[in-house]
């Protein structure tokens, strides 16, 4: 029994996936475990959401476009696979926030909607005087008090007041997680403005006090950092290192069963496979379909996703006439666009447009407002061409628009998500030993956090592995 490989199947190809399934092969090789690793994805192609476009000199994002740089998985994955040289921060400049029909910059110091700097919120046209009076209350409510989870609209609302909720803070924090601020969890999403209000009694001094010095954050490098051959690289890169044969393609997983210590995978190509351990880095949607008989999975049958769509907009850089100084603008709800936030790329990220040209990346659909979704391309791009021109003067059509779809692929994270979560990771560890689930629809939406959640599974593969290995030597 000692000699016998065990086997682990990683279900879900998105960048969790390759990621738990990069670093476990590269243990068992360094390692010289007796464990085999093997990935299952129901599409035709790794990476999940993340895709990138190259046509005509330019790169296209079509799912996500960056990573916070403070967070260091992602880095260090990139510089696993070589690509540390095309790593690139993003160019800063202003933003804008839209409220009604008028751009605004966002208020100098504003951390995630949070004044930090009192003279550029109080001189800000984004609020009116009631408006800025109503924030100053944060200086003298008393810290919340919480039996539990509440919503982030709930948190920011009582602290500052309804009107830099939704002119300032829902545009920003909302783009996030296309979410509704009154329905997400506060402590699934910023549980660290919580602590802070906790700790200094006040969300703005709070912020202020734990924000770096203008001095310590002088130079120009942005927060966020991507590459310059697109994020599809870092996916091509790390699935060329995995173990040949080790990946199966456009095959899925259309029932888990226990037997004993082991797991029976049946595959929509009729094959069976047993594991001894099991990753799910799939959407939460498809794990109740694959555990039909496991109750405690329930809530992944309600849990919300929402529907949102990127638009890619190539223009020659003498058709936007308006030509303003920043990098983009988040949409406040109150206004009305159908379009939800834009980045001018090639101001915000130069490497991924031709010299003369000029990249736009628009943003459609929110909770409660995704039909647009459903469009076609061109009445998708013409919305959005209307949208852009009621503030940016634009002389003509794109020479060229990339539209990606993302239906139900943005799950909410809603109040209450985090104490469901821990309930779901203990029924697991009672019933399902061996299973571990991670990615996106659990703890945390970006690069960084799908993967910091595939290297964690890694860890607690390799550790029930070798328990179940000691408890199988004791039993014979």
């Amino acid at each position: 029994m000692s000699n016998e490989k065990q086997t682990v199947i990683v279900i879900g190809g998105g960048i969790t996936g390759i990621a738990a399934v990069y670093y476990l092969q590269k243990t068992i090789k360094e390692q010289q475990l007796p464990i085999e690793c093997k990935l299952i994805e129901a599409t035709h192609r790794l990476g999940g959401k993340i895709q990138t476009v190259i046509r005509d000199g330019f790169v296209i994002e079509r799912g996500p476009d960056s990573f916070l740089a403070r967070k260091q998985s992602a880095a260090r994955l990139i510089h696993e696979v070589g690509l540390q040289d095309k790593i690139v921060h993003n160019a800063t400049g202003k933003s804008y926030i839209l409220v009604n029909e008028k751009l605004y910059a966002i208020p100098g110091g504003a951390v995630m909607g949070i004044p930090t700097k009192i003279r550029p919120f109080v001189l800000s046209g984004l609020f009116s005087p009631i408006g800025k009076l109503r924030a100053a209350f944060d200086f003298i409510l008393p810290p919340t008090k919480a039996d539990g989870d509440l919503s982030l609209g709930q948190f920011f609302r009582r602290r500052l007041g309804d009107e830099v909720v939704e002119n300032l803070i829902e545009p920003l924090l909302s783009g996030i997680y296309a979410g509704d601020i009154d329905q997400l969890s506060l402590m699934a999403t910023f549980p660290q403005f919580y602590h802070l209000e906790q700790k200094h009694g006040s969300l703005v001094l709070g912020a202020k006090r734990t924000t770096p010095k203008a001095k310590e954050t002088s130079n120009k490098k942005g927060i966020f950092q991507t590459l310059t051959t697109g994020l599809q690289s870092l996916v091509d890169e790390v699935e060329k290192r995995l173990e040949p044969g080790s990946v199966s393609k456009g095959i899925r997983v259309e029932l888990i069963e226990k037997h004993d210590r082991r797991y029976r995978l049946y595959l929509s190509n009729g094959e069976v496979w047993t594991a001894d351990s099991v990753i799910v880095a799939a959407p939460h949607q498809v794990v109740p379909e694959m555990f039909p008989n496991v109750s405690f999975f329930e809530p992944f049958k309600t849990m919300p996703s929402t529907s949102v769509a990127t638009v890619a907009l190539a223009f020659a850089e003498e058709a936007i006439e308006q030509n303003i100084d920043g990098t983009g603008f988040v949409v406040s709800r109150r206004s009305d666009y159908t379009i939800t936030a834009c980045t001018w790329t090639h101001k915000k990220w130069p490497h991924t447009t031709p010299k003369g040209k000029a990249l736009l990346r628009c943003y459609v659909g929110r909770p409660g407002d995704e039909a647009i979704v459903e469009q076609s391309d061109d009445e998708i791009i013409r919305v959005v061409i209307d949208d852009l021109n009621k503030m940016m003067r634009i002389n003509g059509r794109p020479e060229f628009a990339v539209v990606s779809r993302w239906k139900k692929a943005m799950p909410q994270y809603v109040v209450g998500h985090k104490e469901r979560m821990e309930t779901v990771k203990e029924k697991i560890n009672e019933q399902l030993p061996g299973v571990f689930l991670a990615g996106s629809s659990y703890e945390g939406l970006g690069l960084p956090d799908c993967i910091d959640q595939g290297e964690e599974a890694v860890k607690k593969v390799l550790d029930y592995l070798q328990m179940n290995k000691q408890v199988a030597l004791e039993v014979n």
